[in-house]
């Protein structure tokens, strides 16, 4: 087993997320952690072999500084490649966050690979704001699939790209206006996109450490 390295979403989940682009953060999450999932409860069980003494916290202290340094890696790439190079990254960005998620969520005893992860993951990445809406979404984008319905936009190509990118965009928190264009300024591009990269990940460690970390029973006053 060796350390996280830079991954890209398979071939079949990018079809499908063209085809279906609205409900492309959808697709990411359930692909995620069937893809994912795996590698997640295989790395935490690694670093636990070689470092046995290893808490949680510092496990998934590990993953989001691991995770966070793979996101600016792929920001720089995004600038060099322009455009077209910012829609893949918005991507990759998001792949490589879910990842970091189920291993933080490994790290804490919860199982990766548990399709309840993708529920955990769109409203983490804020995609939704609650559970119950998420779980409903990926039952649709479930069933599209299933039923062959998803369709590509009657808008035309341009318009799967743009929403497509806004979709990525978002999930991987590309939220404020000015993230995004820095993606695809030239020249600025690559160190701005490295950075926001790297924030919207450490953004996203931080709620997923809080989502589950055990809580602490509040501790009763006047006991002896």
């Amino acid at each position: 087993m060796t350390e996280p390295e830079l991954d890209s979403p398979p071939a079949g989940l990018w079809n499908r997320m063209r085809a279906d682009p609205t409900y492309a953060p959808e697709h990411l999450a359930a692909e995620a952690v069937r893809v994912l999932g795996p590698r997640a409860a295989a790395w935490t069980a690694y670093v636990r072999t070689v470092q046995p003494h290893v808490s949680a916290d510092d496990l998934a202290q590990i993953a989001a500084k691991k995770f966070a340094n793979l996101a600016s890696l792929t920001g720089a790439v995004s600038g060099a490649a322009g455009l077209p190079g910012a829609i893949v990254d918005f991507g990759v960005l998001a792949w490589n966050q879910a990842r970091m998620v189920l291993s933080i969520a490994a790290a804490y005893g919860h199982d990766p690979q548990d399709p309840d992860r993708a529920t955990d993951l769109l409203v983490l990445q804020r995609v939704h704001g609650m559970a119950s809406a998420a779980r409903l979404a990926l039952g649709v984008a479930a069933g599209r699939t299933t039923a062959g319905t998803a369709m590509v936009s009657s808008g035309g190509t341009a318009r799967v790209v743009g929403q497509l990118s806004l979709k990525l965009a978002r999930m991987a928190g590309m939220r404020a206006v000015k993230r995004v264009a820095a993606k695809v300024v030239p020249g600025a591009s690559i160190v701005f996109g490295s950075w926001a990269n790297r924030s919207a990940t450490r953004d996203l460690a931080a709620r997923a450490i809080t989502h589950y970390r055990p809580s602490v029973p509040a501790q009763r006053t006047g006991e002896q």
